[in-house]
Parts: C-alpha cells; structure tokens; sequence
C-alpha cells in the first residue's frame, strides 16, 4: 500500500507544481499585499480542494462532470471571475504612479485572500472532473474507497498548501527584484495579463 500511496502522491505532486490559475492568483495577492496574504489565499485554495473532495463523496461532482450545461455555467463562471481578476490587476498597475504600501493595496482588493482563493479553486470545474476520474485510480485498492478517497484529497490540499504558500513567500520577500516601482508594475501586469489568459482559455476549451 506504501508502494502505492508514493506512486499516487508523485502524481498529485506534478499536477500541484503544474502552473494554473490558483498559481496566478496567489502571484496577484503577493505582489498587491505581501506574504500574510499569499499564505491566506493558498489556505483558500486548498479550502476549495476540500469542498470539492465533499461534493466528490457525496456524488455532486459527478453530476457536474456528467451535465454539460453544469459544467458549462461553472467553466464561464470560473472564467469570467479570473478576467475580472486580471483586468482588476491591470488597471492596478496601470499607471507609472509610486506604489501604494502593502496595507492599503490589500484594502483595494476587493475580497478577502481566503475568499480570492477560495472562489477560484471552486469555480474551476476541472477539479471536478480530477476528482471524479482521476483520484479513484489513484486510490490504494487495500482501502475502503471512500477512505482512500478521503486521504488522496487531504493529501492533495497538504501539497497545493505548502506549494503555493511556499511559491507566495518566496515571491512577497523577494525584495530585491520587487524594491524596484519597474519591476513591481511589470510582474503587476503580466500577473493580469496572465488571469485574463487562464480566464479566456477556460471558456475555449
């Protein structure tokens, strides 16, 4: 079952690493606020990983996968929600202005990190399908499914946390490429540019 469970959690950990929109957004928190916010906004990710674990256990995730039109609301959701985003983050950084201090470039957010984080991980219906084909091959066959089940997703909100929080600090605290206002607004705007392509390559595919 070791054997196993390695196999499964090398799978889980390549498809954490794999850069997405979860990964842009925590970018965007960390640039506008600083690490206490990347850290919040990875929590909110890997939250969203476990309600879609529940709704997997409970059967709802299935019928997403299997409803072309649920599936389609939630994917224009999710996309709409990482444009506005991204275009929230451009006009952000669209001027050559000073920038603001971390206090109060959190205050411009909007949301709060946990449910920045939160919402996108939720609205992307590719977790869904992850969760409902993916995970149960990936499940030791010595357990009971839905205790497999239970311990592949909590294995896999463990990775997206300390993944993206780890990405997050390292990005927040590293001032000598964020000292610069340049610099700041050039990681600023391709932060948006990058939501808004995560957001238009959702509803194309």
């Amino acid at each position: 079952m070791l054997t196993h469970f390695t196999a499964a959690a090398g799978v889980l950990g390549l498809l954490t690493v794999t850069p997405g929109p979860d990964m842009a957004v925590v970018t965007r928190r960390a640039l506008a606020a600083g690490p206490g916010d990347a850290l919040r906004t990875s929590g909110g990710v890997a939250l969203g990983l476990l309600v879609w674990g529940a709704l997997a256990a409970a059967g709802l995730a299935a019928v997403l996968t299997a409803s072309p039109t649920a599936y389609l609301v939630i994917k224009l959701l999710g996309a709409c929600y990482l444009v506005f985003l991204g275009a929230r983050t451009l006009w952000q950084h669209r001027h050559s202005a000073p920038d603001a201090p971390a206090d109060a470039a959190g205050a411009i957010e909007g949301g709060g990190p946990w449910r920045t984080g939160l919402i996108s991980n939720v609205l992307n219906p590719k977790i869904a399908v992850c969760y409902t084909g993916l995970l149960p091959t990936l499940a030791p066959p010595q357990l009971p499914a839905a205790w497999a089940m239970v311990l592949l997703v909590l294995l896999h909100a463990a990775l997206t946390l300390v993944w993206l929080g780890g990405y997050g600090l390292l990005l927040a605290r590293s001032g000598h490429l964020l000292r610069s206002p340049r610099n700041r607004r050039f990681l600023g705007r391709t932060t948006g540019a990058v939501l808004i392509g995560f957001g238009l390559v959702a509803v194309s595919v």
